[in-house]
C-alpha cells in the first residue's frame, strides 16, 4: 500500500553508500592531480616566458623524429601498463592479443609514420593524461575542481586535433612564435593557470 501522503519511500540498507563506488584506474587524489598538473604547467611555461629565443626550438618540434620516438615510447609504456592492469570485465579475453598487438603497432608506426610523429605522439600523450585528471575530479564538489576539469578537456581537444590533423600544431606554433608578445602572453597565461591550480591544490583540495 502507498503511504497516506502519496510519497513512496525506498529504504536503503545501512551499509549501502548513498553514492555508488565507480571503478577507478589511477587512485589519484584531487590534490595530487592538482599538484602534478600545476607543476608541469609551471615547468613548461616559465622557461618560455623568460627566454623567448626558445621559440626556435618549438618550431623544430613538429618534425623532430627524436622527440616523436621519445614521446611515443612513453605512450607505449603507459598504454601497455593500462592494458595489463585495467579491469576489462567481459572483454578480458582481448587482453593478451592487445598486449601482443601494441608493440607491433608501435614498430609499424615508427616505420611508416615519420611525418609529424612528434605531434601525433604528443596528442596521444595528452589523451592519456586527461583521464587521471578527470578521474581525480570525479564526484568532488569544490567549485575549484573545474580548474583541473577544464585542463583535462583542453588536453582532450588538443589531443584529438593533433593526432588526426597534426599540421594544426605546426600552424599554432608558427602563429605563436610570429611575435615575442604572443609567445610571452601564451606562456604567461599557462604560468598563471598553473600557479592558480597549485594554490587551490595546497589550500582547498
Amino acid at each position: 500500500m502507498h503511504p497516506p501522503n502519496g510519497e513512496l519511500k525506498i529504504r536503503r540498507p545501512p551499509d549501502e553508500p548513498a553514492v555508488a563506488h565507480f571503478p577507478v584506474i589511477y587512485h589519484l587524489s584531487l590534490q595530487a592531480a592538482g599538484i602534478i598538473a600545476g607543476v608541469l604547467l609551471v615547468l613548461i611555461s616559465l622557461p618560455g616566458l623568460l627566454k623567448p629565443n626558445l621559440a626556435g626550438v618549438a618550431q623544430k618540434f613538429p618534425r623532430s623524429h627524436m622527440a616523436g620516438v621519445f614521446l611515443l615510447t612513453i605512450c607505449l609504456v603507459w598504454t601497455f601498463w593500462l592494458l595489463a592492469t585495467i579491469q576489462m570485465g567481459e572483454f578480458s579475453a582481448f587482453r593478451r592479443p592487445l598486449l601482443i598487438a601494441l608493440p607491433i603497432g608501435y614498430g609499424l608506426v615508427l616505420r611508416f609514420v615519420g611525418e609529424f610523429l612528434a605531434v601525433r605522439a604528443l596528442g596521444i600523450l595528452c589523451l592519456l593524461a586527461a583521464e587521471p585528471l578527470l578521474d581525480a575530479a570525479f564526484l568532488r564538489y569544490e567549485t575549484s575542481r573545474l580548474l583541473v576539469t577544464v585542463l583535462a578537456y583542453l588536453l582532450i581537444l588538443g589531443g584529438l586535433f593533433w593526432v588526426a590533423i597534426p599540421y594544426v600544431l605546426r600552424d599554432q606554433i608558427n602563429w605563436t612564435t610570429r611575435s615575442t608578445f604572443r609567445w610571452r602572453c601564451l606562456h604567461a597565461i599557462a604560468l598563471i593557470y598553473g600557479c592558480v591550480i597549485l594554490t587551490f591544490a595546497f589550500t582547498q583540495y
